[in-house]
């Protein structure tokens, strides 16, 4: 009978977003007003983490099926949230270091480099020199495929000569970016500018997405804290800084520029 009456109470706007586990979720550990927008702009951050990796999965998948059409929009939308999540610091920006000053001893050693999604992100793009021990999802990411070795595979599917050692290239292994014959490669796709090659423009799209959050995220770090230690011991902006301008698809940008044809 429970079950039963269960099944009649009828769907509800609150009810299907579960608002009211959603809502209880931001505890923040003291009385200062600017907690709480802490709090909420880093929980929506894991939100869209998560999103972004369910949609990095299906990338992977279309384009190892070789459905370079079907792979288009999804990247596309991760490219989009990644803009979103970079406006979202904007928010972030309108406290001031002393409104941060007001709660930051109460968040003892938790601190934004411990994000599990983001460091699993980060080796779905193909990061490999990331700590497998702190976290699994993270580990068996750096042991599988990366979107870059998707790509590949994608274009060799299409009828363009990849390499054998490319295709053979052990995905927990880091990617040695720079290789002339996939140089070569890449030319001709973005020669035949078809729609391998909007794939690979949207790949670019996702990786300038991530560079500029590690960009953005630097300039917000300094704007609250300055050059002071992050939370839980970090370098703070000093680290931050130290992760700019490391595409996860090198060689994407390499080869753009070269004269055509």
């Amino acid at each position: 009978m429970g079950e039963e009456a269960a099944a009649l109470v009828p769907l509800t706007y609150s009810s299907y977003l579960r608002l009211p586990d959603l809502l209880s979720c931001q505890r923040p550990a003291t009385d200062q007003h600017d907690e709480l927008l802490f709090v909420i702009i880093h929980q929506v951050y894991e939100l869209w983490f998560k999103q972004v990796l369910h949609e990095a999965a299906l990338l992977q998948s279309r384009l190892e099926a070789g459905n370079g059409t079907g792979a288009l929009p999804t990247a596309r939308r991760i490219a989009k949230i990644l803009k979103t999540i970079v406006g979202q610091l904007d928010v972030l920006e309108t406290m001031t270091p002393r409104q941060f000053a007001s709660f930051r001893p109460q968040l003892g050693s938790s601190s934004g480099f411990q994000s599990d999604q983001f460091r699993e992100l980060e080796a779905v793009l193909g990061r490999r020199d990331l700590d497998p021990d702190l976290d699994p999802r993270t580990a068996a990411a750096m042991r599988r495929r990366s979107v870059w070795d998707s790509l590949l595979r994608y274009l060799s599917a299409e009828g363009y000569d990849v390499p054998g050692p490319a295709l053979d290239h052990d995905p927990a292994q880091p990617w040695p970016a720079g290789d002339e014959s996939i140089l070569a490669l890449l030319r001709v796709v973005y020669d035949d500018e078809g729609t391998a090659s909007e794939v690979c423009e949207a790949l670019v799209d996702i990786d300038e997405g991530i560079q500029e959050w590690r960009y953005r995220h630097v300039k917000m770090v300094e704007r609250i804290i300055g050059t002071q230690p992050g939370t839980g011991g970090s370098a703070g902006a000093a680290y931050l800084r130290s992760t700019l301008f490391r595409p996860a698809f090198a060689d994407l940008w390499t080869v753009r520029g070269e004269p055509v044809g």
